[in-house]
């Protein structure tokens, strides 16, 4: 059983290795983004926790059937522990309200002809090369060759000047690239616009072509820019309109004068680059096309801030040269004559306009494209990054050179269908890691993918898991991923791919809809009047249809994390109102720290193992009421996580904190729990109950760590449960 069974500190440390590189543990991920995906290992430990005999250190490494197995997962998402279930051998049984959630699902699990894959995009690249190859070659400053491709199309926001009508760059600075990945800091000259190659950043001297003084600071600060005319502009101003850019840098590659070249190849664009952009913007006028949508962007919590930008359809948060490569991909895809293989073209779509829009960003120190969804949402910048729409194939190795084109798109998607046939787990041995192929194990509708296969039960659907209709006593555990409170608006952002997807397959019944949004969505959300009862009784809906759907004594296990407790009360809620005990709260690293939405704050990278069932038993030493037992809680499993070489942080002992008070929360409620109460006098039961238990803070004050000073726990008021973000 996965209360005895599953070892803490053994895949707490797998688990955080993972999430710093996740595609190279789970190379099945990057079929397509979908947000905050937990670990593929801690799934796969809960299962052989459960359904394993031998202890997890020897089983997880050793190849499983758990045939006949039923393992359902009502919020799929991205699709996680039902691939890991899959893999094992179970039939599962996967629900998700959004469209997209339920696309990628499928994208992921069912069988694919690699070879034939391969082959339609060649095809593809190879015609997208003739009909706009030429509009991402530029001019190398070294050899002089015209034919070299460009990696990165630098742009800046400009606006007019209200008072003398000149065109006013928003430079919030002029660093392009730092000294890290190219030999000196390359700085952009504010008088003519030349990219400059300096030393140091605290005396850039002067620029090389006209002599005036570089510049590190830009104009355009705090929303306001003054122009040289002495007028000050504001930004953004929503009744412009979507904003406009000027290109200003670029970033090419040049194989010929690679190997005697050090660091990035940059360049002013010349007027044969501009040339090339108007060439694109006369050719995407003249052109009528299907796919392109049009659709104007509804209101949001998210999307709110482009209407700010005065962005008010999808297709203005493209450019006349991404427009066009992209219409032209949907055409290629489109005469596809294979469905499977269309499918897997369109789902690269889908994936590849995350990087072909004007809302990327350049990262001055990587030197790299950074997607639009990099902070899990819709971050509008003064300089945004255009990326080569064909790619840049290494040649040499299966790498690409650059981010954001098909031939990264494509090479990420092969190798994560080449996992699903033959997956791996990866073992550290005396500071090394090596692949570890489990033969017997994959992931798929059955083991040849051919369609009369009946090896495995896939049953994925797009519906709201409140209303389905599992029959009594089917499932063997239920393992998901629940949506996050209001963490992050899945729906709005997904929108953003779902707007071109839903064109290019307009056959698939499941792209009826103009949006992934729902009434039902389990998010909080300002803008639908949706907050905490929303959440609190569509979360008590499926775990309630969950638990009659399980076995006696079965598992539901459920991960979370928040940093808020308030967040927190829905979850017990569901719990009780299910009729469910929590039999156990495990700690396991589901976030990487160095993520750009939570580095630099006290979020934690923690979740909380939720287990519960119907039957079974508690284990004494479990069940805490005082500060002191709480406290030695919540320091076993710090210890047990700091084992691993985990760095356990002030806000990860907050979340772990409130897993063990919510699950006693829990405890202590589910005698006397009335599921009948309205749902703001079941919330404010489990918060009375919450607040009679030790605080979040005072807790926190009797943890040792190791690797965050006591001290940030004492700083300013910490009164009641709740300690503010």
């Amino acid at each position: 059983m996965i209360e005895q069974d599953f070892d803490v500190a053994f895949i707490a440390g797998l688990a955080h290795r993972e999430k710093q590189i996740q595609q190279n543990y789970r190379p099945v991920i990057a079929v397509h983004k979908w947000f905050a995906r937990r670990p593929g290992t801690l799934f796969r430990a809960l299962l052989l926790s459960e359904f394993a005999t031998s202890p997890l250190s020897e089983s997880f490494y050793r190849s499983h059937d758990f045939r006949g197995k039923v393992v359902v997962d009502p919020f799929m998402g991205g699709g996680t522990p039902l691939l890991e279930a899959n893999r094992t051998g179970c039939d599962i049984i996967g629900y998700d309200i959004n469209p997209m959630a339920y696309w990628i699902v499928r994208e992921e699990i069912e069988h694919i002809d690699l070879r034939a894959y391969r082959e339609a995009v060649c095809r593809v690249r190879q015609e997208l090369e003739a009909r706009i190859g030429h509009l991402y070659k530029t001019r190398c400053l070294l050899c002089g060759s015209t034919q070299v491709p460009v990696k990165y199309f630098l742009w800046v926001k400009f606006q007019s000047c209200p008072r003398c009508n000149s065109d006013v760059d928003l430079f919030p600075g002029y660093l392009l690239a730092e000294n890290r990945r190219h030999p000196k800091n390359v700085v952009i000259c504010a008088r003519c616009g030349a990219l400059n190659e300096v030393e140091s950043l605290g005396n850039p001297g002067a620029c090389s072509t006209c002599e005036a003084p570089l510049l590190l600071d830009g104009p355009a600060k705090k929303n306001r820019c003054s122009c040289s005319c002495g007028a000050t502009l504001k930004y953004p101003e929503t009744t412009l309109g979507a904003p406009r850019h000027r290109l200003f840098a670029i970033e090419y590659y040049c194989t010929h004068c690679r190997s005697s070249h050090k660091g990035r190849f940059f360049k002013k664009p010349d007027q044969a680059d501009v040339a090339k952009t108007i060439e694109a913007e006369e050719t995407r006028a003249a052109l009528q096309s299907d796919f392109i949508p049009h659709d104007e962007i509804p209101r949001g919590d998210e999307t709110d801030r482009l209407h700010r930008w005065g962005y008010k359809r999808y297709s203005e948060m493209f450019n006349t040269r991404q427009l066009l490569g992209l219409h032209h991909s949907c055409e290629l895809i489109g005469q596809e004559p294979g469905h499977r293989i269309r499918r897997g073209l369109a789902t690269n779509l889908s994936d590849l306009v995350r990087y072909q829009n004007m809302l990327c960003r350049y990262d001055t120190m990587a030197l790299k494209s950074l997607d639009i969804f990099s902070v899990h949402g819709y971050p509008v910048g003064l300089i945004q990054c255009e990326s080569n729409l064909l790619g840049i194939p290494n040649g040499k190795t299966e790498t690409s050179v650059g981010s954001g084109g098909w031939s990264n798109i494509a090479e990420k998607y092969a190798r994560a269908k080449a996992y699903c046939d033959r997956p791996f787990e990866v073992r550290h041995t005396a500071g090394r890691k090596a692949a570890v192929y489990i033969s017997g194990e994959w992931i798929g509708e059955g083991k040849t993918g051919a369609p009369d296969s009946t090896d495995r039960n896939v049953d994925l659907r797009c519906e709201d898991g409140a209303s389905v209709e599992l029959a009594e006593g089917i499932a063997d555990a239920v393992l998901t991923d629940p949506p996050y409170f209001g963490n992050v608006q899945y729906a709005e952002l997904m929108d953003f791919c779902y707007a071109w997807l839903r064109r290019l397959m307009s056959d698939e019944l499941t792209f009826k809809n103009a949006s992934t949004r729902r009434d039902a969505e389990l998010t909080a959300n300002v803008s639908m009047n949706r907050g905490q009862e929303h959440f609190a009784e569509g979360l008590s809906a499926v775990f309630q249809k969950m638990a009659r759907a399980l076995k006696p004594g079965a598992p539901l296990a459920f991960t979370f994390h928040h940093n808020n407790l308030e967040a927190y009360y829905p979850v017990a809620v569901a719990i009780l109102d299910a009729g469910l005990t929590c039999s156990a709260s495990l700690p396991c690293p589901a976030e990487m720290g160095a993520s750009i939405h939570i580095s630099g704050t006290d979020s934690s990278i923690i979740d909380t193992v939720f287990v519960c069932r119907t039957t079974g038993r508690t284990r004494k030493n479990l069940i805490a009421e005082d500060l002191q037992s709480i406290a030695s809680l919540v320091q076993r499993d710090v210890l047990a996580l700091e084992s691993a070489g985990v760095r356990v942080g002030v806000g990860d002992i907050r979340c772990i904190t409130r897993g063990h008070l919510i699950r006693l929360a829990v405890w202590y409620l589910r005698k006397g729990w009335n599921k009948t109460a309205s749902t703001s006098d079941k919330l404010a039961c489990v918060a009375r109950k919450t607040c009679e238990l030790p605080s979040v803070a005072g807790v926190g004050l009797h943890v040792r760590i190791s690797t965050a000073t006591i001290s940030n726990w004492s700083k300013g008021s910490h009164s009641g449960n709740v300690i503010p973000a």
